[in-house]
């Protein structure tokens, strides 16, 4: 019988360790097919750059004495899902896994991640998807540290990706998308969540004299604010595992007759 076949992506580039723990999660689950960007492209989003040059090339990864042959794509999260589902796969992946990613993914600031915008990108095509995340200290968002441990996410992606595998499609459900507090053991809880509508993380503004000086916008993690308990962020922050679903359709449903009114001018 033919293995499932399993779409590995990573935002955080084809060099993160993230990438290599979450094939080591994956492996026994299927044949894995691994394409992600030559560099860090953490907040890409859904983009897709013309300035990317689309060049793959061929790598190995490995994680704890196994390796596994990789692509690296000039290209965003969501291009790299496109490489490989239009030129690389030999069939349609069963599946599609975007992590694990240095640094928790809540709130309704997703839409500026590369990781879930890798996921919906492999939603787009029909192929259901996770988007993985592991919570570190903001200072390791952008790096490649080996010092974080990976053993509990390896844990939690190979248990949500075998059971996503192992049911039927969701209506309306397109994307599993799965936070992971440090603290997380593999016999911490898991709870299904929403979406934080509260900012989480705040962008802080630029220090500098002059505005032609260098001025990245820089952000922190917003402890000022009430959560709501219910949401992504917060169960995150209460030390569980958020299972948020997410689905393509942004749309605002249920607003017609009220929003008619409102553009109409009604009072």
């Amino acid at each position: 019988m033919t293995r499932p076949l399993i779409l590995l992506t990573n935002d955080d580039g084809v060099n993160s360790p993230g990438l290599a723990a979450s094939a080591a999660a994956l492996a026994p689950l299927g044949d894995l097919l691994i394409v992600a960007p030559t560099e860090q492209q953490s907040g890409m989003g859904r983009s897709f750059p013309q300035s990317n040059d689309g060049r793959l090339f061929e790598t190995t990864i490995r994680y704890n004495g196994q390796q596994w042959a990789a692509y690296g794509a000039n290209a965003s999260p969501a291009q790299a899902v496109q490489h490989a589902v239009l030129e690389l796969a030999d069939r349609v992946p069963d599946l599609a896994v975007s992590g694990i990613n240095y640094g928790e993914n809540v709130g309704v600031g997703v839409t500026a991640s590369g990781t879930v915008g890798a996921a919906l990108e492999a939603a787009g095509h029909d192929i259901p998807a996770l988007a993985i995340s592991l919570e570190v200290d903001s200072s390791l968002h952008y790096s490649y540290d080996d010092s974080v441990d990976f053993e509990t996410a390896i844990h939690f992606t190979r248990l949500f990706a075998e059971r996503w595998l192992g049911t039927e499609r969701h209506p309306g459900v397109d994307v599993l998308k799965i936070d992971i507090p440090a603290s997380a053991t593999p016999q911490t809880e898991w709870r299904i969540t929403t979406l934080e509508r509260a900012q989480y993380f705040v962008p802080l503004p630029p220090l500098r004299r002059s505005l032609g000086d260098v001025g990245r916008i820089g952000y922190e993690m917003n402890r000022k604010v009430l959560l709501d308990d219910r949401s992504d962020a917060a169960v995150v922050r209460a030390g569980l595992v958020a299972v948020t679903p997410l689905t393509l359709d942004i749309t605002a449903h249920g607003h017609d007759s009220t929003l008619r009114h409102l553009l109409n001018g009604d009072h």
